[in-house]
């Protein structure tokens, strides 16, 4: 969930107007808590929220500038994001914003199949297909973040229902960008669990192997010990400096931020 986004929220810039920022309008939210969480009685059947509709709609005319920046971080909007897919970790936020301005203007309702993203022009669709159990679901993204670390799309709290990441807060997930020209068919409620995911957090990929390798003695000295050094074809050979597998994504935190502290802030998550 968005435990640290109120302190995010007062740095993006005014060209981000929305959840990012101070809303230009804050109708009186129908919960109001200090502490985002989901909301204390639901009076709908939020597991029977449809999907969002892909569907074409211009480009909305706040919260898609080039770019801006968050803490000191520089984020760029996609000028499409078509064909975009990737995996990472998934967060929610529900009760502390729900009414609240999101960044490209509209009010956000934590009981719609809406979601946030840092670089997908807005608006967008995409499925989201839970990794550990197989759900999908589609969301629009109407908004900015999340602005934690590790974190590459933020839930409404319906969305999060939907796709089983309510309790624990966080979920590994598989987003893809969808198009409204090519769409996919109805999402089925639950789809075949592959084998269990593996988690990762990736240093780097490096073409010089005595490059790599000084990175991994780095990642040593740093007391980091579960770091696998591994070619890798990508076009040219590499040789990729990555820790894990790793147990669960409090540990993939708790791992990324021991990498950054050792000079290496640009350390990603991958899931396999």
């Amino acid at each position: 969930m968005r435990d640290s986004r109120s302190a995010a929220a007062a740095l993006v810039t005014a060209l981000l107007a929305g959840c990012a920022t101070a809303p230009t309008q804050d109708p009186a939210p129908r919960y109001s808590q200090d502490i985002d969480g989901a909301p204390a009685r639901v009076d709908i059947d939020v597991l029977a929220v449809p999907d969002a509709i892909p569907r074409h709609e211009p480009r909305a005319t706040r919260g898609n500038p080039p770019f801006y920046e968050v803490d000191g971080q520089r984020y760029f909007v996609m000028g499409s994001g078509s064909g975009h897919v990737e995996r990472g970790i998934a967060s929610w936020y529900g009760t502390k914003f729900h009414g609240r301005t999101t960044s490209s203007g509209e009010p956000y309702d934590m009981f719609a199949m809406t979601a946030a993203h840092r670089n997908l022009p807005l608006p967008s669709f995409a499925k989201v297909t839970n990794l550990q159990n197989g759900r999908s679901i589609v969301v629009r993204i109407n908004d900015r973040g999340p602005f934690a670390h590790n974190r590459i799309v933020d839930l409404s709290y319906a969305a999060a229902v939907r796709l089983g990441i309510v309790g624990e807060g966080t979920g590994l997930v598989e987003l893809r960008v969808l198009d409204p020209d090519r769409p996919e068919g109805p999402v089925v409620p639950e789809d075949p669990v592959g084998p269990p995911p593996r988690l990762f957090v990736q240093v780097g990929a490096f073409a010089s192997r005595d490059n790599a390798e000084r990175v991994v003695e780095r990642l040593y000295a740093a007391q980091l010990y579960n770091v696998e050094l591994t070619p890798h074809e990508f076009g040219t050979p590499l040789w990729r400096v990555r820790a894990g597998p790793l147990a669960d994504v409090e540990e993939v935190d708790a791992v990324a931020q021991k990498i950054s502290d050792a000079g290496f802030p640009e350390a990603r998550v991958v899931i396999e």
